[in-house]
């Protein structure tokens, strides 16, 4: 009697375990690779908490509940989604960029003075495709300041192999099979409003120029190499 008892009880928490699993999340938004004021003077700590906190938070919120429209979602990685975005409505297109930008911009930030210098093999392509790292920044500068409304600017590595300046709208990316200059990102600045109006208000080009200070060289130097061997 007392056997059964046992039996029926693990098969009942064997059961609720899998109904809770089968409502999980999966996707979810790692903590910040630094703390949210590890960034200042040039990106402040109230910012960082406001748009990780609660833009990006939202964003991964969101995208889970586009779940129940489209199950697929649970078997793909956000490479993946980001490869058939065509196949989903604006929402997931909307949210599910969201998130994977967010995840990268993190990724692709340093403290001031921790982020390292450009590869070897990064220098050589950016002076054979731009003619210097100065050119470069200039071209990315002047991308994310022509963005109209919100938006991102990204250095890709294009289908031939080559760095190319450009920017999305809204949370797209180039990534997406939905926009028209495809490529994987190496880099990568938010230019929506949320992202520097605390310390910078209406002074994108501002911030853009500060923002260099920032690059996390280590990871761009990884997503180049990456890029360049697929």
């Amino acid at each position: 009697m007392l056997k059964s008892t046992l039996l029926q009880s693990v098969g009942t928490a064997v059961l609720l375990l899998a109904s809770l699993s089968a409502f999980a999340a999966p996707f979810t938004q790692a903590p910040l690779p630094y703390a949210a004021n590890a960034l200042e003077p040039i990106i402040d700590a109230k910012t960082m908490e406001i748009h990780h906190g609660r833009h990006h938070l939202a964003y991964v919120n969101n995208l889970n509940a586009q779940i129940e429209n489209f199950p697929k979602l649970t078997e793909l990685s956000l490479e993946q989604m980001m490869q058939q975005m065509s196949s989903f409505n604006a929402a997931v297109r909307n949210n599910g960029g969201g998130h994977y930008n967010h995840q990268l911009f993190w990724q692709l930030m340093a403290p001031v003075g921790q982020g390292g210098a450009p590869s070897v093999a990064l220098t050589a392509a950016i002076e054979r495709d731009f003619g210097s790292l100065d050119a470069m920044k200039t071209a990315f500068n002047q991308a994310a300041a022509s963005r109209f409304g919100s938006g991102w600017a990204w250095v890709i590595v294009n289908k031939d192999g080559k760095l190319q300046v450009t920017s999305t709208a809204n949370q797209d990316n180039p990534l997406m099979d939905v926009v028209e200059e495809r490529g994987a990102p190496i880099l990568a600045l938010d230019v929506w409003e949320h992202a520097y109006y605390l310390a910078y208000q209406n002074r994108r080009g501002d911030y853009s120029q500060a923002w260099w200070q920032l690059v996390n060289w280590h990871k761009v130097n990884q997503l180049f190499e990456q890029a360049s061997t697929k």
